[in-house]
């Protein structure tokens, strides 16, 4: 991982991408998996990401991302 990253790095510096941009997309594109395999489920996914759940909606807003619905099982 440690390669892949040094190298994704190397791109972002290359390419001009400011500090602030690539954080904010890298945290949009990680938050949104984990709510993807966590089926929206917000409590699961602070959980997965090892953060608080209030954090965890906090950062939805400020990233402009929206919470699915979690699918009831019956």
């Amino acid at each position: 991982m440690k390669e892949l990253l040094d190298r994704l790095v190397e791109q972002m510096v290359a390419g001009g991408i400011h500090f602030e941009d690539g954080r904010r997309e890298f945290e949009r594109r990680f938050i949104s998996r984990v709510l993807s395999e966590t089926g929206g489920h917000l409590s699961r996914a602070a959980e997965q990401l090892g953060v608080h759940r209030n954090t965890l909606t906090r950062k939805l807003t400020e990233l402009g991302l929206k919470a699915s619905k979690p699918s009831r099982k019956r």
